[in-house]
């Protein structure tokens, strides 16, 4: 519907979670859903295609479960992919699928973040990957990334901001400083980390980049609880061998003590889930401010959609939440300042940007999709031509 809609010449869809939680059962199911949606009607005018799946699950140290589509309207002329070892661009075409071990194709970047980022969460499948694409004279970066998730909501609430922010704000750093470095000149600029070495990424030249998948961001817990408990007691139950704290009950001082939210590891039950889809829960957004610390390198559309995640898993009830996790907006679309110039330029002939959810009344698992619609302008990219070289195609 999304495509129909908007009837996009170039599509980039990024999944993460490929093959579903139990992928060890679930991952045979892929090759045929891939199948059929490059041959699916409503994709039939994308005459070339390029797939990404991480399926190697059997990679404890290389398994992401990223999964990237790119699709090519027929109408599009002269699209090029970046080769990152050939460092030249190709033309694309026809439609390919490459899966397994994705650690060969040189046409994507791709890495997991190091274990000790999140040393509790053992089988972390966080990482990005990124390709890159020439379009109209226009040198773009896709980046398809998973940060780490809340593991206790009994820890996210103790500090603000979270100790679960901290670790996605240096997985999102290193994103940014090991792979795209910084929009400004690389000889005035360069940063060292602790072993002295540079990590900025300069075997390439810089292009504007988008930064798209599941961030995980949360609202600030600690706020968020206080502002919704106002006028609440709270009582701790403590695990009777270990004295820990296992959950936290929030009640309302008059009115019977009626009970306002329950918070446990696994278990955030507010009485009252309106307040997270009245006028799409933007009352909220203050409470948004993990990107906050990124706002010099990274830029967003304003946010006019509900929280994306964690939505119901019952197929009957794709419109509410399930009440695992406070609602957050976890998936997010971000671009660099100079992608940001490109999107809003093309604004002022056309306005045609657009950014929300997909499926606000289907299930769809557990996040909704978000997206983001524009119109690049024939030739947007050239007065950066000389720097880009993103004309010169060999």
């Amino acid at each position: 519907q999304v495509v129909h809609t908007h009837k996009p010449h170039f599509v980039a869809l990024h999944c993460q979670e490929f093959g579903g939680k139990n992928y060890e059962a679930s991952m045979s199911h892929v090759d045929k859903f891939v199948k059929e949606l490059l041959s699916s009607d409503a994709m039939k005018e994308y005459n070339r295609a390029r797939v990404y799946l991480d399926e190697n699950y059997r990679s404890q140290e290389h398994f992401t479960a990223l999964g990237s589509f790119y699709f090519l309207h027929e109408s599009l002329k002269n699209i090029y992919q970046f080769d990152f070892k050939a460092k030249k661009y190709k033309k694309v075409t026809g439609k390919e699928i490459y899966s397994d071990t994705l650690e060969s194709t040189p046409m994507l970047e791709k890495e997991k973040f190091p274990q000790d980022y999140f040393p509790e969460c053992k089988w972390s499948r966080k990482g990005f990957i990124r390709t890159r694409w020439c379009i109209a004279d226009c040198a773009f970066d896709l980046v398809n990334i998973h940060l780490f998730h809340d593991a206790s909501n009994l820890v996210a609430w103790e500090t603000s901001p979270s100790v679960y922010s901290g670790i996605r704000h240096k997985a999102l750093g290193y994103v940014l400083d090991r792979v795209l470095g910084p929009e400004k000149s690389q000889k005035s600029w360069s940063q060292n980390n602790s072993d002295g070495c540079k990590i900025i990424d300069q075997r390439f030249e810089k292009v504007s980049y988008f930064v798209f998948g599941d961030f995980n961001f949360r609202l600030d817990a600690k706020s968020v609880v206080e502002t919704l408990c106002t006028k609440a007691t709270m009582q701790t139950v403590r695990a009777a061998d270990t004295n820990e704290v296992v959950k936290l009950i929030f009640r309302e001082s008059d009115n019977d003590r009626k009970v306002m939210l329950q918070l446990e590891k696994k278990l955030f039950d507010y009485f009252n889930q309106e307040v997270f889809r009245d006028n799409n829960g933007t009352a909220l957004l203050e409470f948004d401010k993990e990107l906050s610390v990124f706002k010099d390198r990274l830029y967003e559309l304003d946010i006019s959609f509900p929280p994306s995640y964690p939505y119901s898993e019952d197929s009957r009830r794709g419109e509410q939440y399930m009440n695992t996790r406070c609602p957050a907006w976890c998936d997010r679309i971000l671009m660099s300042p100079s992608a940001k110039e490109l999107v809003l330029r093309s604004e002022s002939e056309e306005k045609v940007v657009t950014y929300d959810h997909i499926g606000p009344n289907v299930c769809m698992g557990d996040h909704k999709p978000v997206f983001l619609a524009f119109r690049i302008a024939p030739g947007a990219g050239k007065p950066h031509a000389h720097v880009h070289k993103c004309c010169v195609v060999q």
